[in-house]
């Protein structure tokens, strides 16, 4: 009868399944233990991306570097470009012992590097090239394991969002889905955005998600004034389907003893 009174959860049931689907498919395929074990939640904070930077590009390779890292991908052959030298190239073969990420992962082989660039524009707005490289490093993952997200190929543009908030920068990319032009129409800058294929919600949901299995307590206070009440929200849905979800794996994720 009362129904109505229900407060409607952040994200439709749809949604919400395949990011939930897709956050464990990461977990599963690109070291879920090295998550719980050694991922932090990465703030927009200088004890995340401490230096100073006297040029476009030293900025750029500095927070490629710290990205990278705290990624936990440190092993891997990924090599920053100038924009002047990015061209098409070839994946190449890799074969890693041990984990995928850290420092347990070990390269043993590997027929060259990856080359990435970066946008210019973005040097201004450093929460949108954080989350552009993170979202980088997700896709030369899936690359390289050869494993599709939920969905298929069609899906696999949303999956490097959703695999870099599984690498901690779920703040960052909430934080630039949208960017408010503001009064002053020349603050404004179209190509230093980040083009996301996921939702404001969507991202806070991931973002809730990544807090509630890590025990997090402090990304409420980093994210936009008009996320946070998306962030209480997808917390309070998170611990509801810690009561009513079937799955082992999600469930033993999410359980109160963990977070």
């Amino acid at each position: 009868m009362f129904s109505w009174l229900k407060p409607s959860p952040l994200l439709d049931a749809n949604e919400q399944q395949w990011l939930l689907d897709t956050f464990l498919w990461a977990y599963e395929h690109f070291d879920g233990d090295y998550f719980l074990n050694h991922s932090p939640l990465v703030l927009p904070t200088n004890e995340f991306f401490a230096g100073r930077s006297t040029s476009v590009a030293q900025m750029a390779t500095q927070v490629f570097a710290q990205v990278k890292e705290h990624a936990g991908l440190q092993a891997w052959p990924i090599e920053l470009v100038e924009p002047n030298q990015a061209a098409p190239q070839n994946f190449p073969l890799m074969q890693f012992a041990g984990r995928l990420r850290g420092d347990a992962a070990v390269l043993q082989h590997s027929t060259g590097s990856v080359m990435v660039s970066y946008n210019p524009q973005q040097i201004n707005q450093p929460q949108d090239l954080i989350a552009s490289f993170a979202q980088t490093f997700a896709r030369v993952m899936i690359y390289q394991t050869r494993q599709l997200p939920p969905g298929g190929e069609e899906f696999v543009n949303a999956a490097t969002e959703v695999i870099a908030s599984f690498f901690g920068f779920g703040v960052m990319l909430s934080n630039t889905v949208y960017q408010f032009r503001g009064g002053c129409g020349k603050c404004y800058n179209p190509y230093a955005n980040r083009s996301s294929d996921l939702s404001e919600q969507q991202h806070v949901f991931l973002l809730a998600l990544f807090c509630v299995i890590k025990g997090e307590q402090h990304a409420a206070k980093h994210l936009k004034g008009h996320l946070r009440g998306y962030f209480k929200k997808a917390t309070k849905d998170l611990k509801l389907l810690a009561n009513q979800s079937a799955d082992p794996l999600l469930l033993s994720l999410i359980s109160e003893e963990r977070a």
